[in-house]
């Protein structure tokens, strides 16, 4: 299936800002108050944010931050509100806790359908659960009730992003709270907010920022960017050190009993680019909807684009709206007089009609005739993009197609097939940007999507791109992997992205895969540019048991999920991109179009009724029971688990054959292995999360749903010697163990028991085995 998805595209080029979240206030609560004969409707409730505190953290270009947001009820009702959270583009979700009684509490990944009416059964109880839900593209809701009068609300919540460089330097971007009033909402902004940003230290702390004042500070081998000002915009600058020479460098985590994943980075060599001949077209909507401040900050993104160009290129500019209207009738050199006749045909631009897209397109990527100086053409049948020259077009719309062709998938179609060699770029608008149409059309044209807020500068998206587009370092960028020595051959499959990629002056290539097989190997990457073919290579190791790293497979998932989903829209729902698409989900903890992410209280959890979908256990995780399964096997587990009493588990663990796993409402109930025997004594009470491992709790043990009968166990006292000696040996077990003080965990070829009767020291051979073994 050939469906890469905007994700993936968008490692070449800067994710949108990180941006803090907001909440709005849902419809008060309660019915009119009536004395005598007048009734008066409830209060509207004032919701303010009292603190915004982001911390941030980068290491091996990835990203992690933490972002904790206050809220106070300041009306007079009981309220419900929905916490609104964009996330930056690509970033890996990891989890969101909301404060029941003064205390964090965190969620799990359940079906979407499901989390949703459980939470809205919960808000009929006056309970506090957050259900978190993908809005659409990079946004995150959480829904959260009840907010008592006076009572103050926090969220904590913590996701991963690759960051991207900016010429010499890597660029951190968020954004902060504006302290302007939410009117329509009754909800207030930020009075209290923080930005650190703690990174390696390599020479000087010499972050420096365009948009704020920075104060440094070192503590050994790290610094320390606390950011000052009042501007709502963070913008900070790494300096990076140059480097002659390209390097490659390769993040792995090898679970060992499925593939490993791996993040892989390309920096090129800091020596100038070759700069190209351009032939760029701007297609700009002036539909009616992009009236007022829209079409002010679009003839801003002209001028910016305009401003990249340089003497080598040529340009023209689509407008377009119910009908399509041009600058001039052909590409132009870019001449000073040309750039100023432009610049006056952008200011002269007016907002009206409908959005005939499929003609902007037809007109955009249809064969050209080519105009030179101020009047010499090309012949009207010369091929309209040479070999040294790069073909590249801008298009801007905030809607939907309303005339001519109104079908997306049409539209594409009709695209594609016109496209030929151009890149295409896209940038959508506002709320109401049909994403599908955007991502689709960029993914073809092997260019990048970009979605802007309304409150964000269309002018600072549309002149990034356009700047860095100047100076290409090489076209059709591919990788591969060649074996080395003795060991078995290594092979990636997965990669996102997935196919031949451009790479401009002043990026880095970040590739996400999957590979199988482990030992030394040699990567290379080969493509061309206009000084001739290109190729960086370098030796690396792929581990085939390695804990390190355990960010790399969420941050794949991410990717993976995001290429599904694009699949998804385009070809339409089938049974296998979706049980992958929830399988992911649920595995990763992240939200997707068919999961949801549900805080609720642990004594609700309990009580919860619950939905099974069966699974089984296999080398690549979760995957949903074949169709065939025996009709009578899922439907005497539907029925066990309809009722709630303590003989409902032990039927259901009956109804269900080994290696398989029952998903509920709050998640993984019942472990596919023999943990103990059915009845009240051995049923599952409670499931949680611990990193990547999923616990069910059976006889006052959390036993680890990977666990496999006959595994050797290693048994070891809480918080003795040996519990301190195997989390320095083993640190992805802290996630684990923190589940609680008896724990079963798995690892490849044996499990840790955290136990009252476990031993209280490991000596050192002891403590190398069982790190093999793990």
């Amino acid at each position: 299936m050939r469906a890469p998805t905007l994700f993936l595209l968008q490692f070449a080029f800067p994710a949108a800002l990180a941006a803090q979240g907001w909440i709005i206030p849902r419809p008060p609560i309660g019915p009119p108050v009536c004395l005598d004969s007048r009734c008066v409707a409830p209060r509207p409730v004032a919701l303010e944010r009292t603190s915004s505190n982001v911390r941030a953290t980068l290491a091996d270009h990835v990203l992690r931050y933490e972002v904790e947001e206050t809220f106070r009820n300041n009306g007079g009702t009981l309220q419900e509100a929905d916490y609104m959270y964009p996330l930056p583009a690509g970033a890996a979700f990891q989890e969101l806790q909301l404060s029941i009684n003064g205390q964090l509490v965190s969620g799990e990944i359940m079906d979407a359908g499901r989390a949703r009416s459980t939470y809205e059964e919960i808000v009929r109880r006056q309970r506090d659960p957050a259900l978190v839900e993908w809005m659409g593209y990079g946004l995150l809701r959480a829904r959260i009730f009840p907010i008592n009068p006076g009572e103050e609300k926090r969220v904590l919540l913590r996701f991963q992003v690759i960051a991207p460089r900016e010429g010499d330097a890597i660029r951190v971007d968020y954004q902060r709270g504006s302290g302007r009033t939410f009117v329509a909402t009754g909800a207030h902004d930020t009075r209290e907010s923080s930005f650190s940003l703690r990174y390696p230290r390599s020479g000087r702390c010499n972050a420096y920022s365009p948009t704020q004042e920075l104060q440094s500070r070192s503590n050994g081998s790290e610094c320390t960017i606390e950011v000052g000002g009042e501007g709502a915009a963070v913008t900070i600058l790494i300096p990076t050190p140059r480097n002659d020479r390209a390097a490659i460098s390769m993040l792995a985590n090898a679970p060992g009993s499925e593939d490993g994943f791996a993040l892989i980075t390309l920096t090129p060599p800091s020596g100038g680019a070759a700069t190209v001949p351009r032939d760029i077209t701007f297609v700009l909507d002036v539909s009616g909807s992009m009236s007022g401040r829209k079409m002010e900050q679009a003839r801003a993104a002209g001028r910016q684009l305009l401003g990249t160009l340089t003497s080598n290129d040529r340009f023209r500019m689509i407008d377009f709206s119910s009908d399509v209207r041009t600058f001039r009738d052909d590409f132009v050199s870019a001449t000073p007089a040309n750039l100023e006749a432009a610049r006056h045909y952008l200011e002269q631009l007016q907002a009206n009609g409908g959005t005939n897209i499929d003609g902007a397109l037809d007109r955009a990527l249809s064969q050209p005739r080519y105009r030179e100086g101020d009047g010499d053409e090309y012949a009207s049948g010369r091929a309209h993009q040479s070999e040294d020259r790069l073909s590249l077009v801008l298009f801007v719309t905030d809607g939907e197609p309303t005339v001519g062709e109104r079908d997306p998938g049409a539209i594409a179609a009709h695209a594609a097939r016109l496209r030929g060699s151009q890149r295409v770029f896209t940038f959508g608008l506002g709320a109401d940007v049909n994403a599908q149409l955007i991502e689709q059309l960029a993914l073809e044209g092997h260019g990048t999507a970009q979605f802007v807020r309304p409150e964000e500068d269309v002018e600072r998206a549309v002149g990034l791109v356009a700047s860095r587009l100047t100076s290409p370092i090489a076209s059709d960028l591919r990788v591969s992997v060649q074996c080395r020595g003795d060991g078995g051959c290594v092979q990636l499959a997965h990669a996102l992205p997935d196919g031949p990629v451009d790479l401009f002056a002043g990026q880095d290539l970040v590739l996400l895969t999957r590979y199988s097989g482990s030992g030394a190997a040699r990567l290379s990457f080969d493509g061309r540019s206009a000084r001739g073919p290109v190729h960086w290579e370098t030796n690396v190791d792929f581990p085939d048991h390695d804990r390190d790293n355990a960010f790399v497979p969420r941050l794949w998932a991410t990717r993976r999920i995001g290429w599904l989903s694009a699949a998804r829209r385009q070809n339409g729902a089938s049974p296998e991109v979706d049980d992958e698409l929830r399988t992911l989900g649920e595995r990763y903890g992240i939200p997707t179009e068919l999961t949801s992410y549900l805080v609720q209280e642990p004594q609700m959890a309990m009580n919860t009724p619950r939905r099974t979908d069966s699974f089984r256990l296999s080398d690549n995780g979760l995957a949903r029971q074949a169709p065939n399964a025996p009709a009578a096997k899922f439907e005497a587990a539907r029925e066990a688990t309809a009722q709630r009493d303590t003989k409902s588990v032990g039927a259901m663990d009956k109804a269900l054959s080994l290696n398989e796993v029952v998903v509920t409402g709050e998640g993984i109930a019942s472990s596919s292995e023999k943990l103990g025997t059915s009845g009240e004594k051995d049923r599952v009470d409670a499931v949680k999360r611990g990193g990547d491992h999923l616990f069910a709790h059976r006889n006052d043990r959390w036993t680890d749903v990977g666990f496999k009968e006959g595994m050797s166990v290693v048994k070891i006292k809480a918080f003795s010697p040996a519990y301190f000696a195997v989390l320095d040996a083993i640190p992805d077990l802290r996630a684990a163990f923190a589940v609680g003080e008896k724990v079963l965990v798995a690892g490849k070829h044996v499990a840790i028991e955290v136990s009252v009767a476990g031993v209280d020291t490991l000596d050192g051979a002891e403590l190398r085995s069982l790190k093999e073994q793990w």
